[in-house]
């Protein structure tokens, strides 16, 4: 009777809703480099069926050369941030050039598209990057987890080394480059869900902890104990 009585106590816990909140994992997924065009489109026909939103950091010369996938971005629910518009090292910049790059990128953007995130080109920072970030509005996106996708075409490799490191809070590397790259995106939101983890945008993984974003800021990831 009474380990009868224990199964039902562990029951009645699962079942309380406030429970099932608390112990959500969320990771927010991003992919820097693009668009480019047949890999942007396979990976965004694979987040669609599997109903999962990313955030994706653009180049402004690629949104030119990707209009229509750009759009698709803005249009499927996807997060857009910039990458600035050459993916040369903002490191070396002036502040007016890092502003420029900027603005370029921004004028591609589809309509309504204003987004809050920066992340330069290497995660490669400067006093002049985060004094222009901190002057548009803008908080810098780092990471937390790495594959380095782009320096192989080995798929199982990628997402090892995500799904080994990975943790509530997370903001994964990721690029949507190679075939391979995409791919192991795929794979890896397959085996995430399966662990029980939702894949959110970094805004939604930003309102989801509570946090209010400061212009300038770098920020690598949300974990449950910034709320």
């Amino acid at each position: 009777m009474r380990r009868f009585l224990a199964v039902l106590a562990v029951l009645s816990l699962l079942v309380i809703p406030g429970n099932a909140a608390e112990t959500t994992k969320y990771v927010a997924l991003t992919f820097d480099d693009g668009p480019s065009g047949r890999y942007t489109s396979r990976l965004l026909d694979g987040l669609w069926e599997r109903e999962v939103k990313a955030t994706f950091l653009l180049c402004g010369y690629r949104i030119q050369d990707y209009p229509d996938i750009t759009q698709r971005i803005f249009d499927e629910g996807h997060e857009i941030g910039y990458h600035g518009y050459s993916h040369k090292n903002m490191k070396e910049m002036s502040r007016r050039t890092v502003a420029s790059e900027i603005m370029d990128t921004q004028a591609l953007l589809p309509e309504g598209c204003e987004p809050v995130f920066l992340r330069p080109p290497g995660g490669c920072c400067s006093d002049a990057v985060r004094q222009v970030a901190e002057a548009r509005q803008l908080a810098i996106l780092s990471w937390s987890v790495d594959p380095r996708d782009w320096a192989t075409s080995d798929t199982a490799a990628v997402e090892r080394a995500v799904l080994k490191n990975v943790k509530d809070g997370d903001i994964v590397l990721l690029h949507d480059m190679t075939v391979s790259s995409v791919q192991a995106a795929l794979d890896i939101v397959d085996v995430l869900k399966d662990q029980g983890y939702e894949i959110v945008t970094v805004s939604e993984l930003v309102k989801l902890r509570g946090v209010k974003l400061k212009p300038g800021r770098t920020y690598t990831s949300f974990p449950a104990e910034l709320k």
